[in-house]
């Protein structure tokens, strides 16, 4: 069997050699050459694919390495393949000329984004032209004192074209002004599902009225010997808001917000951070244009709370009156701590101990000294200052003696405090802090200090300061705000860490106050 199939193969081999032996020689030739062909277009043609195949393998290697640059961690790095790895994370010497050999760096962290306060703008931004440092000057701050004396001035000219009312007590003029606010929508602006959840909804309640209420009319209100303050009463659909407080029905019959000078803009940084820190002891307040007040310029409004004055005007506000040297005696007994009732010689006033170490915390933040320090006795004032304008500087040779001034609480809570006046101080260096404000203190509240400690002061700051348009607008937008916070930041934990430091180094506990 092995003979037979011998020749078949030597015959099938023999008959083309047979038919080319037939053939003249030109025309054996072009067979020849035509075979060539063919054979040269296959070998260059598996050529080219052989190639075309390594170039899309060189690129796969370094289209992977980049990626890797910027988004492989371990993760991704456990899913390639070794051979991948090994060509684009070896650090040794190349062993391949093509191969990219590359350092695989970690991932890069992104800012954190702020919830519910991007949207995207159809409308083109105004630039504005503000000076940076507009929001710290002292010399901003006067200019606007000195507008700020022109309330009267511009109440008497609304006085002589208006219907003017006189009322008994102590309401001087009453001013009926139909003011809408000037933006299509609200004010307030929160775009996502709810609003932060250190805001309660009662406070984001009394913020939209006081950013967007229309304005029934507008009072020019003086008690006693104090400075004379507005008032605006606005439209709540005839709904009574202070039905336990009949003395006051005249002024404010329904909701109301008390009107402040563009100078104190502070007050609506100081809300937000309150309910920030957790304390929840000041009063809601937004950033409000007014057309007839210091040339439609942003003013805070607050809102308007009867309970502080249980007596009338006349009487003035619920306030716990102490002199310096009776206020650390009651931080030694430690008044209601415990709710037990202090001792009769004790001193002890009707404020629960903790709100002092709350106040302090918060005053030290924003290094307001009217309060605790108004005669400036911890800190190098300057020639400006109310306290040296006034003299108060002068009392701090007998500190024992100075008054607390603005300790004020409600008629039906006397235990807590409500921080009202905030007048902040962002200018003021880090070597000229007021640590008077914190003398005394032994603990402080854990929620406040925890957010200090925390990466997201920052971040929620700007989430919170973000619902308030007019405010954020008036501040210079996100750049202003960011200055802003950059000295709270300095003053809790920043590089030098002062606050921080100041605990740690006096021992200063950290304890839950939920009073």
């Amino acid at each position: 069997m092995g003979k037979s199939r011998c020749p078949g193969l030597c015959f099938s081999f023999l008959k083309p050699t047979g038919i080319f032996r037939k053939c003249s020689l030109p025309k054996t030739t072009l067979i020849i050459g035509s075979a060539c062909v063919l054979y040269l277009l296959f070998a260059v043609s598996r050529v080219g694919h052989s190639q075309h195949r390594r170039d899309r393998r060189i690129y796969k290697i370094k289209n992977r390495n980049t990626r890797g640059l910027y988004h492989l961690d371990v993760g991704d790095a456990q899913q390639q393949d070794p051979v991948d790895l090994q060509a684009g994370a070896s650090f040794g010497v190349p062993t391949r000329f093509d191969v990219v050999y590359i350092t695989l760096k970690s991932k890069r962290l992104k800012p954190a984004n702020i919830r519910g306060t991007i949207r995207p703008k159809l409308r083109r931004k105004v630039r504005r032209t503000k000076p940076a440092d507009s929001a710290f000057t002292q010399r901003r701050r006067a200019a606007l004192e000195r507008d700020a004396g022109q309330i009267k001035h511009n109440f008497a000219s609304l006085g002589e074209t208006r219907d003017v009312e006189y009322k008994s007590l102590d309401i001087t003029h009453t001013f009926h002004i139909n003011e809408h606010t000037d933006s299509s929508g609200s004010s307030i602006r929160i775009y996502s599902q709810r609003a932060p959840p250190w805001l309660s909804p009662r406070d984001v309640e009394s913020m939209r009225f006081l950013a967007d209420a229309k304005i029934l009319r507008v009072k020019e209100v003086s008690h006693g010997g104090f400075p004379s303050f507005l008032i605006f009463e606005g439209d709540t659909g005839g709904l009574v808001t202070n039905p336990n407080h009949t003395k006051l029905r005249a002024i404010c019959g329904a909701q109301c917000g008390v009107i402040s000078s563009p100078v104190d803009t502070a007050e609506v940084f100081a809300f937000h951070l309150d309910r920030v820190l957790g304390l929840n002891r000041t009063l809601p307040a937004v950033s409000r244009k007014f057309s007839f007040l210091h040339g439609g310029q942003s003013c805070p409004v607050a809102s308007w709370d009867a309970s502080l004055y249980p007596e009338g005007l006349i009487a003035g506000r619920s306030t716990v009156k102490l002199t310096w040297g009776e206020y650390q005696s009651a931080l030694k007994h430690r008044c209601w701590y415990k709710n037990t009732s202090p001792k009769p010689d004790s001193g002890c006033s009707t404020v629960h101990h903790y709100e002092w170490s709350k106040l302090a915390l918060f005053d030290f933040l924003l290094q307001i000294h009217d309060r605790l320090d108004q005669s400036c006795c911890g800190f190098r004032p300057r020639r400006e200052d109310s306290c040296v304008e006034l003299g108060h500087h002068a009392e701090c040779g007998g500190p024992s003696l100075v008054k607390l001034t603005n300790i004020i609480h409600r008629s039906h809570e006397p235990r807590r405090l409500v921080f009202t006046n905030n007048r902040a101080f962002f200018d003021r260096n880090e070597d000229n802090l007021d640590f008077r404000l914190l003398e005394g203190i032994k603990e402080f509240p854990e929620e406040a200090v925890l957010v200090l400690r925390s990466m997201r002061l920052r971040e929620k700051l700007l989430q919170s300061l973000f619902l308030d348009q007019n405010y954020w607008e008036s501040q210079g937008g996100r750049q202003g705000i960011d200055k802003l916070i950059d000295v709270i930041d300095r003053r809790a934990r920043s590089s030098s860490k002062v606050l921080l430091t100041y605990i740690n180094a006096h021992g200063i506990k950290v304890i839950g106050m939920n009073v």
